[in-house]
């Protein structure tokens, strides 16, 4: 049952790099209207990050410091928002569950990237997930919503009826080729993802990429009509964080993504703007299921660095360790 989630490595592959979230937006666009007139469209490298910060940062220590100090490692807030814009967070926070049990992300996580947002001149911050459990309990249990009621221009919310999300081509997508995807979302100008680290008995891991079916309507489709691991890697090609900070703080290494299970206390905060490589070193860090994993044993890891939305290889990537 433990390696039922994983797939065996099949070989390594060429990887492009990846895009903020409105640079890939654009180059979507493009690729639409060139499909209409009968072209191809590649992703330009050229749209890739020029500035010389890290790969990745990890920070040890409390929730909200290691949080701050990851993104401060990863060129601060600024480097990410500018003021005036729209901003979602995108945590774990669909299970009525406390901080203890490592199901959701941890509240001071999430407080601390809404504070810094405003503190780079966000203009609003909406807080966002789908619940899979009581809406209501999910915000008490969290504890996200209180922790953030004193921000701002700051709102959390859990949001499961259908007026909320707006049907959207995904145009890259081989399999899931178009979703219901929560309308705040689609018209932010910044996207961050701030997931739990997480097992999951369906794909094994449950961290950024796998956390955006939590912005979608209908995300038991992925499991009923495609193969789950693919359709992830769809989703990902629409939905482009600019920065991915993954909770480590406690890590839910086993009966995830519910729980109860084994929780590590290791005091971790992952930060980078690529979310493949984030959530390859997430695997390769910690212990999943009693026992170590490669990233590339993760299929839509896999998958997503073979299509190009980042680098699982995170041995020749720049991480950059701070302590809090």
């Amino acid at each position: 049952m433990a390696n039922a989630p994983f797939l065996q490595p099949i070989r390594d592959t060429p990887f492009a790099h990846s895009f903020n979230r409105r640079d890939f937006l654009k180059a979507q666009g493009a690729a639409v209207l060139a499909a209409a007139a009968g072209c191809s469209v590649l992703l330009d490298p050229a749209l890739a990050k020029a500035e010389a910060w890290p790969d990745l940062a990890v920070a040890k220590g409390a929730p909200g410091p290691a949080t701050r100090a990851a993104v401060d490692a990863m060129g601060g807030m600024t480097a990410f928002v500018r003021p005036g814009q729209q901003v979602v967070i995108k945590p774990n926070m669909s299970f009525s569950q406390p901080p203890e049990r490592a199901v959701n992300t941890h509240p001071e996580v999430v407080r601390e990237l809404a504070l810094m947002c405003r503190e780079a001149g966000a203009a609003r911050v909406r807080i966002l997930d789908h619940p899979l459990q009581s809406a209501e309990m999910c915000l008490v249990q969290s504890g996200i919503q209180q922790a953030c009621s004193v921000l701002p221009e700051v709102s959390v919310h859990t949001l499961s009826a259908a007026r909320f999300f707006r049907r959207t081509a995904i145009p890259f997508g081989k399999q899931l080729r178009e979703a219901q995807v929560m309308q705040d979302v689609l018209d932010a100008d910044v996207l961050i993802a701030a997931p739990v680290a997480k097992s999951h008995s369906a794909t094994g891991v449950s961290l950024a990429m796998k956390g955006m079916m939590g912005l979608i309507l209908d995300r038991g489709e992925l499991h009923r009509r495609h193969d789950l691991h693919t359709a992830i890697v769809d989703l990902n090609t629409l939905l482009r964080p600019a920065l991915v900070v993954v909770d480590a703080t406690r890590v839910l290494s086993t009966n995830g993504p519910f729980g109860p299970g084994k929780v590590l206390q290791e005091d971790t905060v992952i930060a980078s703007r690529d979310i493949v490589a984030a959530d390859a070193l997430t695997v390769n860090m910690f212990e999943w299921y009693g026992r170590r994993f490669e990233s590339r044993q993760v299929r839509h890891i896999l998958l997503a660095h073979e299509r190009g939305l980042g680098s699982m290889d995170v041995d020749s990537l720049d991480v950059h360790e701070v302590a809090a």
